[in-house]
């Protein structure tokens, strides 16, 4: 969007676990990594390869007739492939088989064995490509939560939302964009849960999300072999500049008791987030007792509390001049 506000986010090069944790890590801000050995995968994983070393088990991907995925009213539907001809539809333009049409898009999201229980790993799903891959030592082993491999469609666009765990994001093959907003504008993001209900992040209805151009847009483009550090609650879109496969890999950087124990997907909110957010729907509830006008002055009450207990000062002063022009 050209009423953004746009910023590049920043480049590193030949970076070790070293450099990381004293340069990058403390600053809590996306950064692309360059030329950090990922281990054999970026030359070896072709459309061939890949369809050879995952075979023809049984993989759920999202399918969908038209490459921007829609959260908001579902516009892909779920249905069962065998790996190696996902890889082949994927990788191509048109099909001449297909689930709803010729130009349909996918979208695969590894799975632990046991959905409901299991994170996903790459060294059990796909023991075979794992031997490819080299996770960045960038944390503490047992800090580590999942590594979730992924293949989108050229075109394929995800909504931006954000996870509560900081990852990287390995692209091995193809180009991916990539757009990231900081949690600060979390207000003009029109959330959903974690999801952003702006779904057209580049010619957005502003009559409809006026709120949007306040937040500040972070863009970067990966090549094959980057890396891209997601800090966790930056919320970021990623779409597949070409047919492409990548690896998140999340790790648990708050003490373990800070996660709920029962989400294998690592984007449920932190415990004590999501005990003070079911406090604020009773508040709210409570609230409704009274009249519109008394209901406007304390809840504006309710904000200001809120800001001075548990803002950082930087994002303090900025809401609180949108609260006086309100």
């Amino acid at each position: 969007m050209d009423c953004q506000e746009k910023l590049e986010v920043p480049v590193y090069t030949d970076v070790d676990r070293e450099t990381f944790l004293r340069d990058i890590y403390p600053l809590r801000r996306p950064a692309v990594l360059k030329r950090v050995p990922l281990g054999p995968c970026v030359r070896a994983w072709t459309v061939n390869y890949l369809a050879q070393k995952g075979g023809d088990r049984e993989v759920k991907v999202h399918v969908s007739p038209e490459p921007r995925m829609d959260f908001l009213h579902k516009n892909f539907v779920y249905r069962t492939l065998p790996f190696d001809k996902l890889i082949q539809r994927a990788a191509e333009a048109k099909h001449s088989d297909f689930f709803i049409s010729e130009d349909e898009s996918y979208y695969l999201r590894s799975l632990g064995e046991d959905v409901r229980k299991e994170p996903a790993d790459l060294r059990k799903q796909f023991p075979e490509l794992a031997e490819d891959f080299d996770i960045p030592q960038f944390f503490e082993p047992e800090q580590f939560f999942s590594s979730v491999f992924r293949i989108s469609s050229p075109g394929l666009q995800l909504w931006t939302h954000y996870d509560v765990m900081d990852n990287l994001l390995a692209q091995v093959t193809g180009r991916k964009r990539v757009v990231l907003y900081s949690p600060k504008d979390a207000l003009y993001l029109y959330l959903t849960g974690d999801k952003s209900e702006v779904l057209d992040i580049d010619t957005t209805d502003l009559q409809r999300y006026p709120e949007f151009v306040k937040a500040s847009r972070y863009e970067c483009i990966l090549e094959p072999g980057d890396l891209l550090f997601i800090p966790a609650l930056w919320f970021h879109n990623t779409l597949a500049l070409q047919f492409g496969v990548g690896v998140n890999v999340f790790w648990r950087h708050l003490p373990p008791e800070s996660y709920d124990k029962k989400d294998p997907y690592g984007n449920k909110d932190p415990v004590a987030a999501s005990r003070a957010l079911q406090s604020l729907e009773r508040t709210l509830g409570i609230l409704e007792e009274l009249p519109p006008d008394y209901q406007d002055f304390y809840a504006r009450r309710m904000v200001l509390r809120i800001q001075n207990r548990a803002y950082l000062r930087q994002t303090m002063e900025a809401s609180q001049g949108n609260l006086d022009t309100a």
